[in-house]
């Protein structure tokens, strides 16, 4: 048995169902985000099983992406935890044969609560489509499981368009790099866009003079352990040496070590305010082919140093 084979079909037929899903969005799409838009509670996502495992994934990108969102077990929401809602919340209920029990159990409680309800089905005749306010057709021609029974295609459908949703809400909300950091304080985007160079700069820069000699120079470079030192002349900056600025000179004139640092030190630096946002330092130096930056404070004077990270 070929399983490369088998896999690259389930693959192939799995791509040409979320193509075809696609091509079936229609204004029940477009009417459902602007009801999500004009949503004044929270975006409810419900399901049993495993469409409930796919509305908590929904949930937890509308709610970073800038969608007050919270998922409601359906059991669970029979049995009390309908006291969450509020009449202003929106539903979404996920059932792919738009008949799940627990689901249908909910509706006239809705209902009478004023909820709108958004139903992703992929039968537009069940129960479920016909009581909702708005139908979203997921609905697939056959799952890759052999045996037509596991969920599997539509699954992927349920999952495509929950995020084809969470995308056009973005869009809508003009929901930018810094808003997402925002809620994601402790993942690599939320550092890199929240934190400032002033936050991992190395301060006091290490700090020579453009008089200082080769030995003496080296010796500052090594006891900060940066690899470099910025050059000052009377409180101002002219320079700043490293490493690479070493063995370049070194190669160039072996006599360079009885010269002064302005012999060998790259003048005019690169610069940066220290209230920058550390993404634009990085940034600045990945597209100048540099690992370093003099830092600077509102008045100008050099008040640390910052090193590209990997």
């Amino acid at each position: 048995m070929n399983h490369l084979n088998i896999a690259k079909e389930a693959l192939i037929a799995q791509a040409q169902a979320v193509s075809q899903l696609a091509d079936r969005l229609d204004d029940n799409f477009q009417r459902a985000v602007e009801l999500i838009l004009s949503c004044q509670g929270r975006t409810v996502v419900c399901g049993m099983g495993k469409s409930g495992l796919i509305g908590q994934k929904m949930v937890a990108t509308f709610a970073s992406s800038g969608t007050p969102s919270f998922f409601l077990h359906p059991a669970e929401a029979f049995h009390g935890d309908l006291g969450m809602l509020k009449p202003i919340d929106v539903l979404i209920l996920i059932s792919y044969s738009g008949e799940t029990e627990e689901l249908i159990k909910l509706i006239p409680s809705l209902k009478s609560f004023g909820n709108k309800i958004i139903a992703m089905t992929g039968n537009g005749k069940s129960t479920l489509a016909k009581h909702a306010d708005i139908w979203l057709d997921i609905s697939v021609e056959r799952e890759v499981c052999p045996n037509n029974l596991a969920p599997t295609t539509s699954t992927l459908a349920t999952m495509a368009m929950g995020d084809a949703l969470a995308v056009a809400l973005i869009e809508a909300i003009q929901f930018k790099p810094m808003d997402f950091a925002r809620y994601h304080p402790g993942g690599s985007l939320g550092r890199k866009l929240l934190t400032r160079v002033c936050d991992v700069m190395h301060s006091p820069a290490p700090v020579v003079q453009p008089t200082t000699g080769f030995h003496d120079c080296l010796l500052v470079m090594t006891h900060s352990r940066l690899g470099l030192a910025v050059v000052m002349d009377e409180n101002k900056l002219v320079g700043i040496v490293t490493d690479g600025d070493l063995r370049r000179a070194l190669l160039n004139n072996a006599g360079i070590i009885h010269e002064s640092v302005a012999q060998f030190m790259t003048a005019h630096p690169h610069i940066i305010r220290e209230e920058a946002q550390l993404s634009d330092a990085e940034a600045y130096m990945l597209e100048n082919k540099i690992r370093a930056l003099a830092v600077t404070n509102a008045e100008g004077a050099v008040v640390g140093v910052v090193e590209i990270f990997s």
